[in-house]
């Protein structure tokens, strides 16, 4: 099939039947397969992906997470935009964006961006509004007593949901329900952190490959940040990793402090508003770059 085609084939929705493809495009660029994110995504959000013209499989995908009203979402995340190694570089990624700006119509987008992306989503009107540090490695608790005065930390549960929901969507600054109701069969665990006995944060960490991600991660300051991630680290094995915005300045330097090293930098962005809603002081990480 000729270059100038490509850029014009025909964009459908996903399933979650479409899955193992979307893992293996994944793995076509040399990302983990992250079938478990997968799962998440495709079922909590709308995936678009353009089939081989060629045979079986996906040449590019990418996923919208919408957030507030169904009717008139009042924020959209787009996240794991791939296109496949045999195809990149001849305009399939802008076919598809440009499809996914005109299907958003009036809603307002966001996205990470990594510095290779960056330069495609500028183009398409993306205006950068943040950034976020992504870390990792092996939580090491200090020899005192991680956890501030008067905070606790224990398993959310079920009778928890209601207070996380409507915590979050003050500090996000949107309904996100339909995310949230997900956590406890997506996350290894979900704890919260509590004072005077206020719930005032909680944090997830879920698998990824051989990590855990910390997120989300909603807390009331950095004392309560702290002590969640202290938490979560206490109860697995596994290295953590997370994505810190990176005005939480003295969050990085004290996960720094107990382990964890810098391994990227990725640009936050959005279409259509100025900024990120709600409070960003007591959002300290997304539940994945993908999804927001």
């Amino acid at each position: 099939m000729s270059t100038p085609t490509l850029s014009a084939l025909p964009i459908r929705r996903l399933t979650p039947r479409d899955l193992t493809a979307c893992a293996d495009l994944s793995e076509d660029r040399g990302w983990p397969r992250e079938e478990h994110k997968w799962g998440l995504l495709l079922s909590a959000g709308t995936g678009y992906g353009i089939d081989d013209p060629d045979g079986p499989g996906l040449i590019a995908v990418c996923v919208v997470t919408q957030y507030g009203p169904h009717e008139n979402p009042g924020l959209s995340a787009i996240g794991m935009v791939l296109v496949a190694e045999s195809h990149a570089r001849k305009g399939i990624g802008r076919h598809l964006m440009r499809n996914v700006i005109e299907a958003a119509s009036t809603t307002p987008l966001t996205l990470h961006a990594t510095p290779n992306g960056r330069p495609l989503y500028e183009q398409l009107g993306f205006k950068t509004t943040g950034r976020v540090e992504m870390v990792t490695g092996h939580f090491t608790p200090a020899t005192s007593d991680d956890q501030a005065p008067g905070i606790t930390t224990r398993a959310a549960t079920a009778e928890d949901l209601p207070t996380l929901v409507r915590l979050d969507t003050e500090v996000f600054g949107l309904d996100r329900t339909h995310v949230l109701t997900r956590l406890p069969a997506f996350t290894d665990q979900l704890r919260v952190a509590e004072a005077d006995g206020e719930i005032i944060g909680y944090a997830g960490a879920w698998p990824n490959m051989q990590t855990h991600v910390v997120g989300p991660l909603i807390a009331r300051d950095t004392e309560t940040a702290k002590a969640l991630i202290a938490s979560l680290g206490a109860h697995t094995d596994r290295p953590l990793r997370t994505d810190i915005d990176v005005r939480h300045e003295e969050l990085l330097t004290w996960v720094k402090a107990r382990g964890l090293e810098t391994v990227a930098f990725n640009a936050v962005m959005t279409y259509g508003i100025p900024e990120l809603p709600g409070d960003w002081t007591r959002r300290f990480a997304p539940l994945t770059v993908a999804a927001g």
